[in-house]
């Protein structure tokens, strides 16, 4: 004969104070544990927004970016002449040689310095990435000190608004256009003509090449080819697959420092849903050996003192979901590793995280509640009941 659940629920009701507290302990735990896993899901999907599954980057063997990568005029033309590359509407290859270099900007408020990413840009890169589009203002001219920047860089680095001007290169480049893009990594870049910039940087070279399949299946094709041409010392990524590579050392600590962190908290979360389960026996006594008494087994007893401790962490683990969902509100920075420069995103929940961390919040609720509920369909009838 099995206990019914509402009798767990009950007890949770009728010790409300013991409960409250017990599960805000660990509710703070979940919410440590979501809010990291949402950090970096939310730096995974920044960056592999970026990139487009049919885009090809082509950079320089060895360079774990675009910074770090250089193309000579010859290789690139060597690039644009590959037969898989895409034609635009008029007549034109789809493929950007671009310029990628890092300048320091000051932020708004704080004067904080920080990298920012500059990129130059040719007639096809804005037709290369569909996610980006002009906000405010107009394209540089070509030919002219003018840029475009990104709508977190307008919003947060000194010169990067509407109208301002921005100091780099030698030279003073007045912003004439705000794009946004949506959530990917470009809104936290300043683009501009990509031959004016290389004069001003005194960069000979591109950084990477970039352009659109014309039939997605082509890629490998087209990556032996160039990876195995003797003339080039190149290696072609997928766009996406380009900006995963990026986000994976970043994602990897953030996820190893969050289970670290939680790890700790929750012994103290797990050690505190013991002492509240082990007060519980301690306090129905007397109704344990009445429940005994009746013809309720040991099992029933350990099952009904189970379920009540994970009712607890269940309760623990929603109220520390509800509390990370609002996180997906801010908006933070911190450093692209593979770029140094500075990236902007925000947390992400998603499904995978919402029942990562309800299963968390249950094993700590069982691991808590398993000596308490083996000590209550241990005891004996007689001294059960006996007791004051």
């Amino acid at each position: 004969m099995g206990i019914p659940y509402y009798y767990s629920l009950r007890n949770l009701w009728t010790r409300r104070l013991t409960t409250f507290l017990t599960a805000a302990g660990m509710a703070m735990v979940v919410f440590v544990f979501a809010a990291t896993l949402m950090l970096a899901e939310g730096l995974r999907k920044t960056l592999v927004e970026t990139g487009s599954h049919d885009n090809v980057v082509v950079i320089r063997k060895s360079s774990s970016s675009e910074v770090q990568s250089g193309i000579d005029r010859q290789q690139a033309a060597i690039v644009e002449s590959q037969p898989e590359v895409a034609i635009g509407a008029d007549g034109r290859p789809l493929l950007a040689k671009e310029l990628v270099v890092l300048i320091n900007l000051p932020k708004r408020g704080s004067n904080k310095p920080a990298n920012v990413v500059i990129r130059g840009i040719g007639p096809a890169s804005l037709l290369l990435r569909p996610q980006v589009r002009l906000r405010e203002g107009r394209m540089p001219r070509p030919g002219s000190a003018e840029v475009i920047a990104g709508a977190s860089i307008a919003r947060r680095f000194k010169g990067g608004g509407m109208g301002e001007t921005l100091r780099f290169g030698m030279r003073d480049w007045t912003v004439v256009g705000i794009f946004d893009a949506g959530t990917t990594g470009f809104n936290s870049e300043i683009w501009g003509d990509g031959d004016q910039l290389m004069q001003a940087f005194r960069r000979p070279v591109y950084s990477s090449v970039l352009f659109r399949l014309r039939d997605s299946p082509e890629f490998e094709g087209v990556k032996q080819r160039l990876e195995g041409d003797p003339r080039l010392t190149l290696e072609a990524k997928r766009e996406n697959r380009y900006y995963l590579d990026q986000s994976e050392a970043m994602a990897r600590f953030l996820r190893i420092l969050g289970v670290t962190l939680t790890v700790i908290f929750s012994l103290g979360a797990v050690i505190g849903a013991m002492i509240t389960m082990y007060a519980a026996v301690a306090n129905r006594t007397v109704e344990i050996g009445t429940l005994r008494a009746l013809g309720f087994e040991r099992g029933s007893i350990l099952a009904a003192f189970i379920l009540e401790s994970l009712f607890l962490g269940l309760l623990g683990g929603v109220a520390g979901l509800f509390c990370a969902s609002f996180m997906q509100l801010i908006t933070i920075s911190t450093m692209n590793w593979a770029t140094f420069s500075e990236l902007a995103f925000s947390f992400t929940l998603t499904g995978a995280i919402v029942w990562q961390s309800l299963l968390f919040s249950l094993i700590m609720g069982l691991i808590g509640g398993a000596l308490p509920a083996l000590r209550a369909a241990r005891m004996n009838i007689v001294e059960a009941l006996r007791a004051t």
